[in-house]
C-alpha cells in the first residue's frame, strides 16, 4: 500500500502495535490483525469453517490496505489485542437521583479508561434550588453535576495520555437552560464537555412565531415558567457566536426516525454529535474512502462503491460480536439493536477529482445519489445478513416491524462521522468537509520549512502549466487560492477551500447527505471572523429547515486557544548597531511576577521597570536545576540585556513568541502556552496591553512569525502544526490528534 508520510507518522504514534521481538508492526501487519480479529466471528457463524474465516479475512484486509475503507480508531487500536474494546462512544443515562449520578461517573471512567468517549443527557435532572424530599434541602441543578463529570473526565486519562470526550445536551424546556446555555462562556471551565441544546420541534415553532414557550420540572412535570423563544435562541445564538458552543440538536427530529421507539427515547448523542444513541447503546463506525472511488475516466465507479459498501457492512456487524464491552448492559443494549454507522471521507477530494465545485447544485446532487446508493446497497447486505446470523433481537419493537418491511440484521447502517486520523491514514480529506487549506507550510527543525501541498491540486496546477515551488509557497501562506493571479479561473472555481465557500451551501451539503442516512451527519459551518450574530441566527434556522438532526458553527478566532494576531511589529533601525552598549541596571526598579503554566512546570516570570522603560525581565522554575531552568534563565538574561541596549519590547516579543517545546500547556485565561520562551513572551505582551490601554486587557499575542495558517486555526498541542475545528473539537491534520479522540 501506499502510504503518505503523515499516514505513517500517524499510524507509528498512535496505531502500530509493539511486537514481542520489541519492534513495531508494519502497516500491512496492523491490517492482518484487524482483518483476522474480527473474520474470527466466521468461525462461530460458520462452525469453525477456518477456509471460511480465511476468505472474509482477505476481504477485510483487502478494503483496509487499499484504503477503501477504514474502521473507526478503537477498532483499529485495539482488535487482536488486549484490550479489545472496538466502539469509540457510548451513551449513559443520568436519572434524578444521587446514586444513578455517581453510578454513571463510575460507569463513564470505566469507559474513558477503555478509551471511549461518552454522550450524557442532564434533562431529567431537577433544577436548581428545587426541593429535595428526602433531605429537605434544595439541589444544586443539572450544571453543578456537568462539573463533577467533568472533573472526573479530568482525572481519568485514556491509555495515560489522553482524556476523554463527551458530550453534554440538555432539552431547551429544562428551567435551568440558560445557565446551561452560558455554562462554557469560559472556555476553561467544563472543558472535557462539547455541548448542545435539545431543540424541540415546539420551541422552533414558537421562535418563527415569536411566542412563548414552556419550562417544565423533570421532577414534577409541572411548567414552572415561560420564556420568549426568540430570547433564548438568541443568546444560543450569541454563544455559540462567540465560541462555537452550544451545538444545536434536533430532539424531537430524532426520535421521529428512532428504529427501535418501543425500547426506549433517545436523549444524547455520542461526543461529535452524529450518533444519536440509546442509553447503554455503542457506536461502531467506519467510513468508505469516496477518493478511491473515481474511475481514471473521471467518473464514480459504483461497482468498486457496492462492493466496497457490502464488505463493511459485513466488518461492522463482526464487530458488534468480537467487541469487549466496558459494561455488560451495553453489550446487551448493542447486541439487541445491532446499530452499525457507515459513512464516508474524501468527498472533498473526490469532488477535485472530478472536477465539480463543492459550492455547485451538482456537487449536492452528486453528494444525493452517491448516499442513496451506500444507504440502499448497506441494507440489501444488512438484509441478506439475516439468512445466516437472523434479524436484531429488537426487530418486533423496531418501526421496521412495523412498516411491513422483511428482516434486517442492524436497526441502523448508516452513519458519516468525522474522520480525523483514519482520513490521514487513506490519504484523503475528512468527511464530507471540504478542504480547510490546499498547501500548508510545516515546520520541521528550527527555521526549515516544509510546504505540503494537496497531490489534487498539485497535480491540476502541473496539468494547466503553472506549478511552482514559489505558488505552491504563496498558497501555503494564504491558504486559499482565489486571490492569486498567477492560478486560472477554471482551477479556483473547482479548488474551493472550507472558508471560499458560503455558510448556505455547508448546509446545503448536510442536508444532501442527511436525506440518505439513518443516523446523522457530523459536519461544521465554518464562518470568518468577522460573521454576525445574524449570520449564526440564519444557520440554525435553515439547518432546522433542511431536516438536519442538529449543526455546529465556528467561527474563526473565537476561541482563546487559537494563536491571535494584532498589528504586525515594527522594524528595529538603528545606526552603528555594533557600538550599542546596554544601559546600566538601576539601583531601583519597580515590576510584577507572574505566574505561568508550562510544560516543564510553573515559570515565574518578573518584569521590571525603571524611569525609560522595561529594563529586566526575571525567570524562575518553581523546581530549581535542569536544563529547562537554565534555559529560562538564560532567556530572560538575553531579553534584558536586549531592552537595556534599546531594543524595542515589540520585537523582543515577536523573537519568542511562538516557540515550540514538545510539552505545551494550557495556562488557565492565557490560552496555550507552547515553551518556556513563549510563556515569557506573553508576560511581556501583557505588559505592553497594560501600558497602552490602561488596564488587563485579554492576551494579544504579538505576530511571532507563525504561518497564517496559525494564525487562522490554532496550533496543535502534539505537533504544532496548523489545526482546524471539526465537529465540536480541535483536529491536527499532520499528527491525529484531536481534542475528542
Amino acid at each position: 500500500m501506499e502510504l503518505s508520510d503523515n499516514a505513517q507518522r500517524v499510524l507509528e504514534k498512535r496505531y502500530l502495535k509493539i511486537k514481542d521481538n520489541g519492534e513495531k508492526e508494519t502497516p500491512e501487519e496492523l491490517f492482518k490483525r484487524v482483518a483476522n480479529n474480527i473474520a474470527q466471528v466466521e468461525s462461530d457463524v460458520y462452525k469453525h469453517d477456518e477456509e471460511r474465516v480465511d476468505l472474509v479475512a482477505k476481504d477485510f484486509f483487502d478494503i483496509m490496505n487499499n484504503q477503501y475503507f477504514m474502521p473507526n480508531s478503537p477498532t483499529l487500536m485495539n482488535a487482536g489485542k488486549n484490550l479489545q474494546q472496538l466502539a469509540a462512544c457510548f451513551v449513559l443515562p443520568i436519572e434524578d437521583s444521587m446514586e444513578s449520578i455517581f453510578e454513571t461517573i463510575k460507569n463513564a471512567a470505566l469507559i474513558h479508561k477503555s478509551g471511549g468517549g461518552t454522550g450524557f443527557s442532564f434533562s431529567e435532572l431537577r433544577p436548581k434550588n428545587d426541593i429535595v424530599s428526602t433531605t429537605g434541602g434544595v439541589a444544586s441543578g443539572p450544571v453543578s453535576f456537568m462539573k463533577v463529570f467533568n472533573s472526573a473526565t479530568e482525572a481519568v486519562k485514556q491509555g495515560g495520555t489522553r482524556r476523554g470526550a463527551n458530550m453534554g445536551i440538555l432539552r431547551v424546556d429544562h428551567p435551568d437552560i440558560l445557565d446551561f446555555i452560558t455554562c462554557k462562556r469560559d472556555n476553561e471551565e467544563i472543558n472535557n464537555f462539547n455541548i448542545s441544546v435539545g431543540i424541540t420541534n415546539e420551541f422552533m415553532e414558537a421562535v418563527k412565531q415569536d411566542t412563548d414557550y414552556s419550562l417544565v420540572n423533570p421532577n414534577t412535570n409541572e411548567v414552572t415558567n415561560k420564556l420568549r423563544a426568540r430570547d433564548v435562541f438568541d443568546k444560543i445564538v450569541e454563544m455559540a457566536w462567540s465560541n462555537g458552543e452550544p451545538g444545536i440538536v434536533f430532539i424531537d427530529r430524532i426520535n421521529e426516525q428512532n428504529p427501535t421507539p418501543k425500547v426506549g427515547q433517545i436523549q444524547s448523542t455520542n461526543p461529535c454529535g452524529e450518533q444519536p444513541l440509546l442509553s447503554y447503546e455503542a457506536c461502531n463506525l467506519g467510513s468508505v474512502n469516496l477518493s478511491k472511488m473515481v474511475t481514471q475516466k473521471g467518473g464514480v465507479n459504483y461497482q468498486l462503491l457496492k462492493e466496497t459498501v457490502r464488505k463493511a457492512v459485513h466488518f461492522l456487524d463482526n464487530v458488534i460480536d468480537a467487541n469487549n464491552y466496558p459494561l455488560k448492559k451495553i453489550e446487551e443494549m448493542s447486541k439487541n439493536n445491532r446499530k452499525i454507522g457507515l459513512g464516508v471521507m474524501g468527498y472533498g477530494d473526490m469532488l477535485y477529482k472530478l472536477g465539480v465545485p463543492y459550492n455547485s447544485q451538482k456537487a449536492l446532487d452528486l453528494a444525493e445519489q452517491i448516499m442513496s446508493f451506500i444507504d440502499r446497497e448497506s441494507k440489501e447486505k444488512s438484509r441478506e445478513l439475516v439468512k445466516e446470523r437472523g434479524a436484531f433481537p429488537n426487530f418486533k419493537n423496531s418501526v421496521y416491524e412495523k412498516r411491513g418491511e422483511s428482516p434486517i440484521r442492524n436497526a441502523t447502517t448508516t452513519t458519516i462521522a468525522p474522520t480525523g486520523t483514519i482520513s490521514i491514514i487513506s490519504g484523503t480529506s475528512s468527511g464530507i468537509e471540504p478542504l480547510f487549506a490546499l498547501a500548508f507550510t510545516r515546520n520541521v527543525l528550527n527555521e526549515d520549512k516544509l510546504v505540503e501541498v494537496n497531490p489534487i491540486f498539485r497535480e491540476a496546477t502541473i496539468t494547466h502549466g503553472c506549478y511552482s515551488t514559489e505558488l505552491m509557497e504563496k498558497v501555503a501562506d494564504s491558504g486559499g487560492i482565489q486571490n492569486i493571479d498567477e492560478i486560472p479561473g477554471q482551477i479556483k472555481e473547482v479548488f474551493v477551500t472550507s472558508h471560499d465557500i458560503a455558510p448556505e451551501w455547508h448546509l446545503k451539503m448536510q442536508a444532501a447527505f442527511q436525506k440518505y442516512t439513518d443516523n446523522a451527519v457530523s459536519k461544521t459551518v465554518n464562518l470568518p471572523n468577522d460573521a454576525t450574530l445574524e449570520d449564526v441566527y440564519q444557520i440554525y434556522n435553515t439547518a432546522y429547515d433542511l431536516n438536519c438532526k442538529g449543526v455546529t458553527v465556528y467561527r474563526d478566532g473565537s476561541r482563546e486557544s487559537q494563536v491571535l494576531q494584532t498589528n504586525k511589529p515594527k522594524k528595529v533601525t538603528k545606526k552603528n548597531i555594533n557600538d550599542i552598549e546596554p544601559r546600566k541596571r538601576p539601583d531601583t526598579t519597580k515590576g510584577f511576577t507572574e505566574k505561568v503554566k508550562t510544560g516543564c512546570g510553573n515559570l515565574y516570570v518578573t518584569v521590571n521597570e525603571d524611569e525609560e522603560g522595561l529594563c529586566e525581565v526575571f525567570a524562575s522554575m518553581g523546581k530549581s536545576g535542569g536544563c529547562a531552568a537554565s534555559q529560562s534563565e538564560a532567556t530572560a538574561r538575553l531579553v534584558s540585556l536586549a531592552l537595556r541596549s534599546g531594543l524595542k519590547v515589540d520585537s523582543i516579543i515577536k523573537e519568542v513568541r511562538g516557540i515550540r517545546c514538545p510539552n505545551p500547556a494550557w495556562n488557565k485565561g492565557g490560552g496555550m502556552v507552547l515553551s518556556c520562551p513563549d510563556a515569557i513572551g506573553i508576560v511581556l505582551d501583557r505588559y505592553l496591553n497594560k501600558k497602552e490601554y490602561g488596564k488587563d486587557s485579554e492576551q494579544k499575542p504579538s505576530d511571532n512569525g507563525i504561518d497564517k495558517l496559525d494564525l487562522m486555526m490554532g496550533a496543535c498541542p502534539d505537533c504544532g502544526s496548523p489545526i482546524s475545528h471539526e465537529s465540536g473539537c480541535t483536529t491536527c491534520y499532520y499528527c491525529g490528534y484531536s481534542r475528542c479522540s
